[in-house]
């Protein structure tokens, strides 16, 4: 059966690599165990948290955003589109159904880059190009502009999406990287204004986050 609607869900498990544990009881009502990242993490612990996308108002992009903490994801499937919108920073990607791909030099690139999408049986095949350079990897992992990216999205139970990632750059990686996500249904989650405006926080000489102090 394919996918027609889906309304808010959120990631129960991914590959990315964070410094807490999530519990169940938040607004998602979802149980998420990390595993420290070295030097981010050992910043963090200490008081002293090494600047990040989100500190510093920057959009996750592509492939980033599709496993932001424990943030919902909103996918809406209309005639010939789906769209996948992120809780965290409100970012939006288009999927083009049953449309031929581009070449990657005729995408401009940028944070989400150009995705079609077809459907083999229960499972939509999306490929994305286009990604720029400068966008964060999975993992931080660098990237080219050759990169392209394969999800192979499908429901493995009634409440519950799984979204295989492959990465290919030909420039950088001697091997494919894969890794999965999973994602619970919450029908009736409202999802709910994400603006970064930061304002209290600035990132010192040595990449470290300091909260701004109004002196009396």
């Amino acid at each position: 059966m394919k996918i027609q609607a889906i309304a808010a869900i959120a990631a129960i498990s991914f590959g990315m690599a964070g410094c807490g544990t999530i519990v169940e009881g938040t607004h998602q009502d979802i149980a998420v165990a990390t595993t420290p990242d070295g030097a981010h993490c050992d910043a963090t612990r200490k008081g002293e948290p090494l600047a990040t996308l989100g500190s510093q108002c920057v959009p996750y992009g592509m492939p980033t955003m599709m496993a932001v903490a424990n943030y919902p994801v909103e996918i809406l499937q209309t005639t010939g589109q789906v769209t996948i919108v992120t809780e965290a920073f409100s970012e939006v990607r288009r999927v083009y159904l049953d449309r031929p791909q581009m070449a990657i030099d005729d995408v401009p690139p940028g944070y989400y880059g150009r995705s079609t999408g077809t459907w083999q049986g229960d499972t939509l095949v999306i490929e994305t190009i286009g990604i720029a350079p400068q966008v964060a990897g999975y993992q931080s992992l660098p990237h080219s502009p050759q990169l392209r990216i394969t999800e192979r999205i499908s429901r493995v139970s009634a409440d519950v999406l799984q979204d295989q990632i492959t990465l290919n750059d030909p420039v950088v990686l001697e091997r494919p990287v894969t890794y999965t996500l999973a994602y619970r249904r919450l029908p009736k989650y409202e999802m709910v204004e994400f603006v970064c405006d930061n304002n209290r926080e600035f990132t010192d000489e040595k990449g470290v986050v300091r909260m701004k102090v109004q002196e009396k």
